[in-house]
């Protein structure tokens, strides 16, 4: 936090994001704002939220119970002595006006701000990173026990469902995100919509799903036969596990992320597959399912300890097939350790 403190150490923020709210005092809520300054954090939250509040935020966070936002910034302007507010720039350009319209002192979208936040929110914490894991079981359990499930019959939809609940029963608070649960030509999208289109013998089916466990993230992608596979659909996914356990090995602390992207996408176009990798190796996971670092070709990022990044090489046949796995990978001092505790070999389930 050093270099927030440096920020603010002659500033005044304004963070208005419900993520980067929760992350610098410790509670969530859909409606609220925090404000910074060097030595002092005071949240303001409505009468919805005034009392978890005083049970959540962290220690030194001031909790004020929220009546208008006018009426805070006068009290912060009056005990903070405050002449401009900094805020973050993910706000929209309406919200943005709208805000200094009702503001009594100048307002500034700081990048720095949102970089010096982003780039905290990055390296993670021991605590950060047992919420991530406790996520990560959750999933896990719940791919080991849906695999039972999956049979020719069953939607894409049902699927999911059954996914969901299963990660559920074994402990996540929610979803990272919206599941995927794709089977036959559905998987060559990357991103794919589960539909009611039923499974089939000789489908693949790809499952890309995460857990939350403590407002925190797990990610994870694991790729399925049912009853048979071709040889090409075999040969495809060798490659694409051998282009994950590639970047995997890439994964380590001052690697640039653009060249762990380049060591995976390599072995897929080695392969002949090249146009079939149409997205990033892989991204940061946290408190959202994508955040800082990315492992892309056009990163200038070097991965640092404490970062948790996901390595999810695919190679997608248009209207055909696709396969993608996915690991997440906590950066050390020496090198990564692997979260995912899932098979990878290929799994053909009769």
């Amino acid at each position: 936090m050093d270099e927030l403190k440096a920020f603010l150490k002659d500033k005044t923020a304004l963070i208005l994001s419900e993520v980067n709210r929760f992350y610098l005092s410790g509670m969530r809520s859909s409606l609220g704002y925090l404000f910074l300054s060097d030595g002092c954090k005071i949240l303001y939250v409505d009468g919805r939220y005034i009392e978890a509040a005083r049970q959540a935020v962290f220690e030194g966070v001031e909790v004020r119970l929220l009546s208008k936002l006018s009426e805070a910034v006068s009290e912060i302007v009056r005990d903070l002595k405050v002449k401009e507010l900094y805020c973050e720039t993910d706000l929209t350009v309406c919200e943005y006006e709208q805000l200094k319209e009702m503001l009594s002192v100048p307002l500034k979208a700081s990048q720095a701000l949102s970089d010096l936040i982003l780039n905290l929110r990055a390296v993670k914490s021991q605590k950060e990173l047992f919420f991530v894991i406790s996520a990560q079981r959750a999933a896990e359990k719940a791919f080991g026990e849906i695999l039972n499930f999956i049979k020719p019959g069953v939607t894409e939809r049902r699927l999911k469902l059954e996914l969901e609940y299963k990660m559920q029963l074994a402990g996540a608070e929610g979803m990272s995100f919206e599941t995927i649960a794709i089977s036959g030509k559905n998987t060559s999208k990357p991103h794919g919509v589960p539909t009611e289109k039923p499974i089939e013998a000789g489908d693949f089916v790809t499952m890309d799903f995460g857990a939350t466990v403590g407002g925190y993230c797990s990610d994870m992608t694991r790729t399925v036969a049912v009853g048979h596979a071709t040889d090409e659909m075999i040969y495809c996914y060798n490659t694409v596990l051998r282009a994950q356990e590639a970047g995997i090995a890439a994964i380590k602390p001052g690697a640039l992320c653009r060249d762990v992207d380049k060591t995976a996408r390599s072995v897929i176009e080695k392969a002949g597959f090249g146009d079939c990798f149409n997205h990033s190796t892989g991204h940061g996971v946290g408190l959202e399912i994508h955040e800082q670092p990315n492992l892309s070709a056009r990163s200038e990022s070097r991965l640092s300890p404490g970062n948790i990044v996901t390595c999810e090489p695919g190679i997608y046949l248009e209207d055909r097939f696709g396969v993608r796995i996915e690991d997440m990978l906590f950066v050390t001092q020496n090198g990564a350790q692997n979260l995912t505790n899932c098979q990878k070999n290929l799994i053909i389930l009769k």
